[in-house]
Parts: C-alpha cells; structure tokens; sequence
C-alpha cells in the first residue's frame, strides 16, 4: 500500500486560535487519518478535537489483536465520547468537550470511516465525487450550523459507519466545514481532478470568503491518494482461540511453559528457545464461550503492549499464531504484599512508593485512562541487590503490574477494582478519575507505613461506612513524619473536594516535605488540629478560673 498525504489548517482569522485539528498515522499496512471541528457552542471545543484525533489514531494503529477496522471503529469512538462526556460533567456539570469527528482506515485495499456532525468525507474516483460521510445538522434553511450529533454530546454515541473499496488513482478528502460550505461539491471535484494538496484546498475556502467576511471558519482538510492500494482482503483481522487448560512443559508457538504464577493456571513463567524467560499471560477458560471476557481480555493486551516507560512491566502482543495471549517481561522479585509480610518499608522506600504511583498515573494519563486497581498485590520491589535494581545501579525501585482493570478516564462508572480501594464516591456510581487513583495511592502507602488498612478490609459485598477516621499513621508507626502523615491523610479524605486534585500536587508535597501543610478532617476538634493551641487556652482558661477563685475568696 502507498498513499500520497497532505494536510494543512488555517484559524478564522490570523489572531484567533483555530479550533480543528488533524492527524494522519500509519502503521504496518494501515493508514488511519482522522479530522475534528471543535464545537463553536462549547468552551473546550478545540480541546476536545485535538485529543479526538489523538486518541482515535494512536487506538487504531495499533488496535486489539483479533479486532476489525469496523469494530475498533465503532468502539473507540464510543470510549472517547464517553470519556468527553463524563470528564464534561465531573468538571463542568455540562458539556463543554464537544466536537464534529471523522475517521478513515485504509488497509488491506479496503477503506473504513466512521463520522459523527458535519465534517464530511468525500471519495473522488475517476470524474466522479461522492460524499460518504453523512451530517447531522438541523435539516432547515438557517439552522444548517446547528449539530444534531457530536462526540462528547451525550453519554451514547450514534454515528455514521461506511465502507468501500480503494484503488489506485483514488483520493480521499476529509476536511471541516469551513472548507465544504464554501466549496460547493463541483468546486471541490474541480480541485481534486487537478491534484489540489490540502493546503491549495484551504486557500481557495479562504479566498472563497474574502468578500464574505461573516461566512469566515476555521477552514482544515486532509488529503489521501492512493497511489497503490495493497492487497484485497477485508483487513487484517485474525482469528485466535482460547488455549485450553495449559501444563507444564506445553509448547505455544515459540514457548515453552515452565511453571503457573498463578491459581488458576493462566500465567505461565515461560522460556524462549535461547532460554530467556517471559511471562505468557492467558484468557480464562471461560473465555472461549463469553465475548465479552474475550473483548476484555484483547484490551488488556492491547493496554499493555502500549505502554513503553520502564514504570510497568512491558507486553507485547504475537504477530504469528492461533492462541489468544500476551506476554510480558519476567522480573524476578517479590510482590509489594509480599514484603510487607515481614515489616513496613522504610519512610524513605515509602516516599519512593508514593512518587512512582504518581509517575505511574500520569503516564497513564497521558494515554487517557486509569489504572483502576492500585494495590499492593500489583506492585513489583527491586531492591538494591536483586538483578534488575543492580543492573539499574538504584536502590529500591517498583515496577506496576496488572493492566485487567484498566479503562479510559471517567469511563467507569462500577465497583470495578479491589474494594478496601476504592474511593467512597465510586460505591455511589462516580466516575473512576484522577481522583479516586489518588485515593488507591493513598491506601496503598497507609498500608505501606502501618501494615493496616486506612477503614478495615472491604469486602466485595459490602457498602462501606467513611464517617470514622482512620487511624493516624503516627501513632501506629513512629517512624513516620508527620508531613507524610499529611500527605497520606488528604489522600485518604472521604470527601473528594478536600482531597489532592491532581497527581502533581501529590507529587509537589512528596517532593518538598517543608512545604506540606498539616491535615485534619473537617470536624477534628481543636485538640487534634493545634495540641500546643488547645493546651495553651486550657491553661489560660484555668488561670483565669484561679484568679476568680482567688477573689472571690479574698472578699470574704
């Protein structure tokens, strides 16, 4: 496959900040190119078009295994609207992530798009030009700006799905509607025959309005032709099954399984043929007959074979073969449940902890989704000594394991996760967020310090109660500063609005202890809040009871 691209955008005027964006990617016989106008109406319409486009060509890329063109379409766009919305509503109470969104993927000499508001797509093929994409605007002479569909609108998406075949000589024009409105369908066809580039296309849309200046937009377009179209073939969806049950000594594809890590036989220790070892990470058996625990699985996989920072235990996805699996790094050390077993960590190991957790959930952030189920059990400790902390020449460092529970941020609206976890907001239906993983950290590091959960293990059944405080860290470990009690108790706080907002401010008082304030939670008495402050008016209290005492007796 061979396709020729060009892309260009101009704002509505030179001074004003435009709100489309663009973005072509290709990736291994696909090319995905996706366009998003910014909503006029919404506050954060720019905002949301530029991750749009990001997050819909960097899913597509590199998309599940076993996953379609069509599916991963119509699946990650459904993800990223709910992500708009919800992330709207927390923030906002309304929405202001609001924007048009149209999506081509060229593969296997096929094309697949999906749009939702009104920046079209078109398909130029010989003297011809066909609109493939379909508006949603208000059908009314006047009201033609008026969206009736755009991502981020509401919590359900409804957008229009096409499909064709290529071929060589084709060309593929996606552009906003500040270029399509100006630019009647024979103009554009006149423009394309000719070999317009996406920039030549935007000149003429802001030519076009130079007499018009109240018809002036942000004017944007993508470019696509094929020069070569690639094998036929419907794209490269494979199809893969689930393993049976697995035993030592069995043989997939290139590995050989040594030994389970885990009840259930689904994660083998396993050994390549020049004897390095992996970790082969299957679907459970029930998987074979449940596409949805199938589905989660593939998201699982395609979650960890995306992250690259030495943070997280890296995976990777087989190109080759009829299994369902993924694998990942072996690291040969213990589990952070395990070595709390023994003893605490040291303050200083903890502090560590707590800014590779934030590390952590910002680089996930990045990728617009959230861990969902921080907890000891998924955090590896190298210490100084053990293979891969010597070779890094540190002293302790982590590494997260376990991406099952992983989801965009704001898209989880379930008690998904380890409940003693959860944060109090998520057992009455909110959003998985920022918030509620500065929580989890929270837990995690009280546990770290004191061995103790912050409110009593929760089981799965239960609706936990927050009303009573946990103990603090202080008087259950010494050793511990009372600023990082502080930090670990506004972590801890039921209520989301006192807690940390973001993982930088955690991240801040981790770094500069002299600068933590202390915490206390909103009805502590004056005795918790300034012990030296309640003991001075104690004993002023009692001097001036002593004084009226002694008068009184004086005037007897």
């Amino acid at each position: 496959m061979k396709i020729q691209t060009s892309s260009h955008g101009a704002p509505r005027t030179p001074s004003s900040p435009g709100e489309d964006a663009w973005r072509v990617q290709q990736r291994e016989g696909c090319l995905v190119a996706a366009l998003a106008d910014g909503m006029g109406s919404a506050r954060l319409g720019g905002e949301a078009a530029r991750r749009a486009v990001e997050m819909i060509t960097d899913y597509l890329v590199g998309r599940p295994q076993g996953w379609s063109a069509r599916r991963a379409l119509i699946e990650f766009a459904a993800r990223i609207n709910r992500v708009l919305y919800m992330e709207s509503q927390v923030q906002h109470g309304t929405p202001e992530l609001m924007c048009t969104l149209s999506v081509v993927a060229i593969e296997g000499g096929m094309l697949y798009g999906l749009n939702v508001g009104d920046s079209p797509v078109f398909l130029r093929r010989r003297d011809s030009l066909v609109r493939l994409s379909e508006d949603h605007i208000v059908a009314e002479p006047g009201m033609e700006h008026v969206l009736t569909r755009a991502l981020g609108a509401s919590v359900d998406l409804e957008p229009h799905l096409f499909e064709t075949s290529v071929d060589a000589g084709d060309i593929v024009l996606l552009c906003s509607d500040g270029v399509s409105r100006v630019l009647d369908d024979r103009i554009l066809a006149g423009l394309l025959a000719r070999r317009a580039t996406a920039r030549t296309l935007v000149a003429a849309a802001q030519d076009a309005v130079r007499e018009h200046p109240e018809r002036a937009d942000d004017a944007s377009a993508v470019v696509l032709e094929v020069i070569e179209s690639g094998r036929h073939g419907g794209g490269f969806e494979r199809l893969v099954e689930v393993a049976p049950a697995l035993r030592p000594g069995d043989r997939v594809d290139d590995l050989t399984l040594v030994r389970p890590l885990q009840d259930g036989a689904r994660i083998w220790e396993a050994r390549r043929p020049d004897g390095s070892r992996v970790v082969a990470k299957f679907p459970s058996l029930d998987a074979a007959g449940d596409g949805a625990r199938r589905d989660a699985f593939a998201h699982e996989a395609w979650q960890a074979a995306r992250l690259e920072s030495d943070d997280f235990v890296r995976g990777a996805i087989p190109t080759a073969g009829s299994l369902r699996y993924y694998t990942m790094e072996f690291v040969d050390a213990p589990t952070l449940r395990e070595v709390l077993r023994d003893k605490p960590l040291a303050v200083e190991e903890a502090v560590a902890l707590g800014a590779f957790l934030l590390r952590c959930g910002q680089a996930l952030l990045e990728h617009d989704i959230v861990h969902g189920d921080i907890k000891p059990e998924n955090i590896l400790v190298l210490r100084a000594g053990d293979g891969a902390a010597a070779r890094g020449g540190q002293g302790t460092r982590f590494k997260l394991l376990d991406l099952g529970s992983a989801a965009e941020v704001f898209s989880v609206t379930t008690r998904a996760g380890t409940p003693s976890y959860l944060a109090p907001e998520r057992f009455r239906g909110a959003a998985a967020g920022e918030r509620t993983e500065l929580y989890a950290i929270g837990v995690t590091l009280y546990e770290t310090l004191t061995r103790l959960y912050p409110y009593g293990e929760v089981e799965r059944f239960q609706t936990p109660r927050f009303e009573h405080p946990p103990r603090r860290p202080t008087t259950l470990n010494p050793a511990v500063p009372p600023w990082l009690e502080a930090i670990v108790l506004r972590a801890l706080s039921p209520d989301p609005a006192r807690r940390y907002q973001a993982y930088s401010e955690m991240a801040f008082d981790l770094a500069h202890p002299a600068q933590v304030a202390p915490f206390y939670r909103k009805d502590a008495p004056l005795l918790e809040r300034n012990p030296l402050l309640f003991y001075k008016a104690l004993c002023l209290v009692l001097l001036l009871g002593n004084i009226a005492l002694l008068i009184a007796l004086t005037r007897r």
